[in-house]
């Protein structure tokens, strides 16, 4: 991986790549901006015990540029970046380790906004922010609400297309990830009267949602063959892979997960099979649209925030469209939708 990595960048036109560490707070991180040709770069930091360092610079890199393509289809003057440490958040989190992050994040001076993420917390992104101002990370709190919504948001979309109706009342959603996200949307789902399934290796979690929610619990392994109306990834990436799609009893995939396709050629098998994939990227905005609406671009509003949210419901839609009329996977079609405006600001910024 070492020996192509500039090849990498150049491919797809990364623009950097910084390398973050400290021994004695222990702090090892990797800082990608994929783009900043919308705006400065934002992106969660994420923490996670990586099984080697060349898989921590392979996930900052997918979710860098998955950033870009996340802004750019909300129609935000945003580009791509993220932030992943090298460790268990259960174990290895101080205060001194996410102040000396933040030291680094500055002296970027603006280039990449940091937020919370996966393994991140909200009092982890306030040890950031003294040491930096570039945190977009909204007073309110958690991020995961706002996801949540967005994610709810292109369900509907996609329900409305398959199903002649966006009501989720009496349809089956199968969610997968019981965390700040997940919970945050069974939640919705069970006020929509939908009929919940959950799994999560965190049984404690599972058992949180049935008992609120009347959720029904399956094993982590048995969520992907259980027939439902939407199966709903709200974990960690790379889901849909060469075991599980062939598993998959379901008419629509829509989560808040990242990188759900383990390869490209997975969503050309949810497409074969008539599973109507709403692309992780676009559908799981909500709190990126949130954090960057609120602390880049100074909006105070939440009700216009949470309008823009919404706005993933249509663009949601539109993707559909460019699929059926160019009968391409979704998650080309979204690809070619996000695409467009970043060709459009590189012509007018003269880099094509």
């Amino acid at each position: 991986m070492e020996s192509n990595l500039f090849t990498k960048m150049a491919a797809d036109q990364y623009e950097n790549i910084f390398f973050c560490y400290h021994q004695p707070s222990g702090l090892k991180a990797v800082i990608v901006i994929h783009s900043t040709v919308l705006g400065p770069a934002g992106g969660g930091v994420r923490m996670f015990p990586y099984r080697s360092e060349e898989a921590a610079i392979e996930d900052a890199l997918r979710l860098a540029r998955a950033m870009t393509f996340k802004f750019a289809a909300a129609g935000l003057n945003v580009g791509g970046g993220k932030t992943v440490i090298i460790g268990d958040p259960k174990t290895e989190k101080s205060e001194a380790l996410f102040r000396v992050l933040g030291k680094f994040i500055n002296r970027l001076g603006g280039l990449y906004y940091a937020g919370e993420d996966v393994g991140t917390t909200p009092e982890d992104m306030s040890y950031l922010a003294m040491e930096t101002p570039y945190v977009a990370n909204p007073p309110e709190g958690s991020l995961a609400p706002l996801t949540a919504f967005g994610v709810l948001c292109g369900m509907k979309a996609c329900a409305r297309e398959l199903f002649g109706s966006a009501e989720l009342e009496g349809r089956t959603v199968a969610v997968q990830g019981c965390g700040s996200v997940g919970q945050a949307l069974i939640e919705l789902l069970s006020r929509e009267g939908a009929r919940l399934i959950v799994a999560d290796v965190d049984e404690a979690k599972v058992k949180k949602a049935a008992e609120r929610y009347g959720a029904r619990p399956v094993a982590p392994d048995a969520i992907f063959s259980e027939e439902v109306d939407i199966f709903s990834p709200c974990a960690l990436g790379g889901v849909l892979n060469e075991k599980t799609v062939p598993a998959l009893r379901c008419k629509i995939v829509a989560g808040s997960a990242n990188n759900q396709l383990a390869e490209n050629r997975n969503g050309d098998l949810l497409y074969q099979r008539g599973i109507l994939y709403a692309p992780d990227f676009v559908i799981n905005a909500g709190g990126a649209i949130y954090g960057v609406t609120r602390c880049i671009n100074g909006e105070t509003d939440l009700e216009r925030i949470k309008q823009r949210v919404a706005g993933i419901g249509q663009a949601i839609t539109e993707i559909i469209n460019i699929s059926k009329k160019e009968n391409i996977p979704t998650y080309q079609a979204a690809e070619r939708f996000a695409g467009k405006r970043l060709e459009t600001a590189r012509l007018v910024r003269g880099l094509l």
